[in-house]
Formats: C-alpha cells, structure tokens, sequence
C-alpha cells in the first residue's frame, strides 16, 4: 500500500492568527532589527508557535499524589516527541520549541538549497534510523520553494514518522502548494505566522524577512 493511501489526508496548514505573533513578525520584518534582537524575538516567536503546533501531542492519563489528594493528571507519551532543526538557520528556532517540549528527543538534518536550481540536498544528518510511531517537529524559518521541507519530512516519512509537524515563522504561497502537490496523503501539517504574497525571482519570500540565517547568525566570509 503506497504512503498516500495509508495516511489518507491532505496536507493541514495553521496561520496563527494572534496580535503578539503579528507584533513580533512585525519586528523581525524590520530591516532595523539587529541579529541579537532578531534572536531573541525569533525565540519568542516560536515558543507562541509551539504552542499551537503541540495542540495534538500524544499524552497519556497519570495517576498523580498532589500534597492534598491523589488526582489524575497529563504526561507525554512514549516514544518522546523528536524535534528536528534544519541546520543552520532552523537552530535558532530549536530553544523556543524545547521550551515547550523540555522532554523531547532532538535530531539534526543538514540541508542546503542550490541557488541556481532551488533544489535541496543533504549534507548531514544525526537523528534516529527508525522513526516508528514518532511525532516529529521540523523546524526551518521560511517556507519558501518548498523543495528544502518537502525533501526533509520525506525522510522522516521513509523514516517510520506517523505525524510530522513543521513550524516555520513565514509560509509563500508557492510553497505551500508544492508542499501540497508532494506531500498529497502523508500525515503533515505546517504551522506559521503568515502566509506572504509571492516568491520573488531569486526564490526569496515577499515582502518577507530577508534571509532568515543571515539575521540570525550574521554573514561569514
């Protein structure tokens, strides 16, 4: 049975829709905003996202003893969620989600996007081979092609992943429907601040943020 007809869904897409998700997009647009200030709002940023994209993880019922009573409460499940960064720029984003989710396992995926064809290609990975039953969380600032996401959550797809969940600060319009196009059936769905107008010619989101590595970490010769 092809991956498609095991999954039997299309492709979820979440804009959070909240003023100080608006506010601290708003800043990160700025061209003004300087790398420690676009550091530390893209934390927060994604701490607000976070929230939302684990709106749906696994728990499992516990009995609890508070100092008054003994009470049932909530704990993640096993496996722990996995939480995966694409180096280098989704790095910045990691911290924010493992606020959330201090429990969660965290991979690595390398992935550089060719700016000639667009297309992605890997350079490293460190995350487990077998993904069997796992939500897993991708974490990449811009939702641009598509080519660098698509590429990544097949791996965790082929991988065993059931649940793939990835939370980027801005989506384009193009790349979400090549996410849509590839991804037809799989059990994915992107969480954002915002959808944009268009990408330009050189694949870059408009009016965007610029490039979202540079910002975070500075250029290096």
């Amino acid at each position: 049975m092809c991956a498609a007809a095991r999954y039997g869904r299309s492709m979820r897409l979440h804009v959070v829709d909240h003023p100080l998700v608006a506010h601290k997009l708003s800043t990160l647009r700025d061209e003004r905003t300087d790398s420690p200030t676009f550091r530390r709002l893209t934390d927060e940023l994604v701490t607000l996202l976070a929230y939302e994209a684990t709106r749906d993880v696994r728990t499992d019922r516990v009995e609890i003893t508070t100092p008054v009573a003994v009470t049932t409460g909530t704990r993640l499940s096993y496996p722990r969620p996995l939480v995966v960064p694409i180096l280098r720029a989704g790095l910045g984003m990691l911290d924010g989600m493992t606020r959330l989710l201090p429990t969660a396992e965290v991979g690595f995926l390398g992935m550089v996007r060719n700016e000639e064809t667009l297309e992605a290609s890997t350079y490293a990975t460190r995350m487990p081979e077998d993904l069997s039953g796992r939500q897993v969380y991708v974490l990449d600032p811009m939702l641009a092609t598509g080519g660098t996401l698509v590429a990544a959550i097949r791996m965790l797809i082929e991988r065993g992943a059931t649940d793939v969940m990835a939370v980027v600060l801005l989506a384009a319009p193009e790349g979400v429907a090549v996410m849509e196009r590839e991804l037809a059936g799989l059990p994915v769905t992107v969480v954002t601040a915002a959808v944009d107008e268009r990408l330009n010619e050189n694949g870059y989101i408009v009016p965007g943020l610029g490039d979202a590595g540079d910002r975070l970490y500075g250029t290096a010769g």
